[in-house]
């Protein structure tokens, strides 16, 4: 466990991991604390999109006008109250060595210090030969945006350990980090990478290999190594946005103006926006691994709130409700708009997002006659005859896991005893490649199954309060979760 002033790192199950807890009060609109990341970098597309922005500390580069003139493609556009722009040019500064840019000498100097020493390519032009330019394009060829990540991370974290004095005490804190299973690492990297994520995987590793092997490192190389290193890398990732257009809006925005110039103010912001919304990208956005924020698990019903008020890669973790000590630090993974919308459609989105299960072990969780808790099936506390099944089932996916021992798919099921309105429901992971039409006929033939969904790449189920008030019905009634069904889940949805 480590404490901290206000708040504390505490282990909280295998399935979960650790958490953040408060120690003290914390009001709505607190911060809770500010973090600089360990490492941090720009996501490769967004750089080749020519988002100029800090090699380091990713503070953007534009001027707020360049970069609204380059996303609308309006060469003539004029932004008022220049004064509001965030950007000083006169601090920005290069590599002695190469044409890596800076927004200040400060950013420059602990760049070098811990990683770019190490991947300085020693050239003011691009050198396509360079390994690692083609460790970049070759991840570019394979991770299209929207980005999630970026292999550059990994390597600025081989960088950061093979320049630190301590290498072994930087390695164990890169290992801190949320580590999954071999084949929850697998399924990510697959989602990440695409179906042959084999051979782009090994294709990466023999290629950072060649640009970056050190002894200190090795056990990041090996092929497991390597891809538990990219699993860590994806899953504990903070995304990271920054923009001088946000930042001239917040300044303008605060300037005391006559109620007629305001209102063409906003009128300017709200027209400006709408171009703006056209484009592929709107900030200079990276990925960073921050030690505290990892941290904090998701909940639907948060209470905290992450920010980069800075506009860099310094993190602002804020209370968006009041915290009393005891209570967990959670923050939501999906936008606000989501979070108003149904369960069926935050857990949809939050499946996209690749996170880690976590199956709670309360019988609360999905009615109040649920009697076994965790297992492949839950079990009805009034008949038990899933608990049966449980027995029965868990046997034969045994024997087939061991020619098929990959995580492959996962099924939403319902189950309806007769005179019952809902029994129980729950989940049921397979690591086989079983058809998943075998695995609901085998239900069927015992029981009345109300309702089946099939999700390919299932990661992540929430259990926060506002998912338990919701979860106890699992048929879909709502329109807006009927509408919403992949067509995946309604080729197996049964009646």
């Amino acid at each position: 466990m480590m404490e901290t002033q206000g708040y504390e790192v505490r282990f909280i199950n295998e399935s979960k991991g650790k958490g953040l807890f408060a120690t003290q009060c914390f009001n709505a609109g607190d911060i809770i604390f500010e973090e600089r990341p360990l490492v941090c970098c720009q996501f490769s597309w967004n750089g080749a999109y020519r988002y100029a922005a800090c090699d380091f500390c990713m503070r953007p580069l534009e001027s707020t006008e360049e970069n609204a003139r380059r996303l609308t493609g309006k060469k003539d556009l004029v932004l008022p109250y220049p004064e509001c722009c965030p950007t000083d040019k006169k601090s920005h500064i290069q590599c002695k060595q190469c044409s890596v840019r800076y927004c200040c000498a400060d950013c420059r100097d602990a760049a070098w210090s811990q990683y770019h020493k190490t991947l300085c390519t020693q050239s003011r032009t691009r050198d396509p030969s360079h390994p690692l330019e083609q460790l970049n394009d070759t991840w570019k060829q394979m991770h299209y945006p929207p980005e999630t990540a970026t292999i550059m991370l990994v390597a600025r974290m081989i960088a950061n350990v093979r320049q630190a004095e301590d290498q072994e005490g930087a390695f164990r804190l890169f290992m801190q980090f949320c580590h999954k299973t071999k084949n929850e690492e697998e399924e990510f990297v697959h989602k990440l990478l695409g179906k042959p994520f084999s051979d782009q995987l090994q294709m990466l590793r023999e290629q950072i290999n060649h640009a970056l092997y050190a002894d200190c490192v090795q056990q990041w190389l090996t092929q497991e190594g390597f891809l538990s290193l990219v699993a860590l890398v994806g899953t504990n990732g903070q995304g990271v946005g920054t923009s001088p257009i946000s930042e001239w809006v917040k300044n303008a925005s605060a300037l005391e103006l006559p109620e007629e110039e305001k209102k063409k103010l906003d009128k300017f912001i709200e027209n400006l926006y709408d171009e703006l919304s056209k484009g592929t990208f709107l900030n200079s956005e990276g990925t960073a691994l921050y030690s505290l924020q990892s941290a904090c698990n998701h909940s639907c019903d948060a209470n905290a709130e992450v920010a980069f008020p800075y506009s860099n890669f310094q993190l602002v973790m804020r209370a968006t409700k009041d915290i009393n000590p005891g209570d967990e630090i959670c923050v939501s993974y999906v936008s606000e708009c989501v979070l108003d919308r149904s369960r069926h459609t935050r857990h949809k989105i939050l499946r996209y997002y690749w996170l880690n299960l976590y199956w709670r072990q309360s019988s609360s969780l999905f009615c109040s006659k649920l009697g076994g808790g965790r297992g492949v099936f839950a079990a009805c506390g009034e008949t038990n005859k899933l608990g049966k099944l449980q027995e029965r089932e868990r046997e034969s996916l045994k024997d087939l896991e061991k020619d098929r021992p990959r995580l492959r798919s996962s099924i939403f099921w319902g189950i309806k005893m007769k005179g019952e309105k809902v029994a129980c429901q729950g989940q049921l992971f397979m690591s086989i490649n079983l058809p998943v039409v075998d695995v609901v006929d085998k239900l069927k033939a015992q029981y009345t199954v109300a309702r089946v969904c099939y999700s390919q790449h299932y990661l992540f189920a929430c259990r926060c309060t506002k998912c338990e008030s919701q979860v106890e019905d699992p048929d879909v009634t709502s329109e807006e979760e009927s509408d919403e069904s992949s067509e995946e889940e309604k080729e197996f949805e049964i009646d």
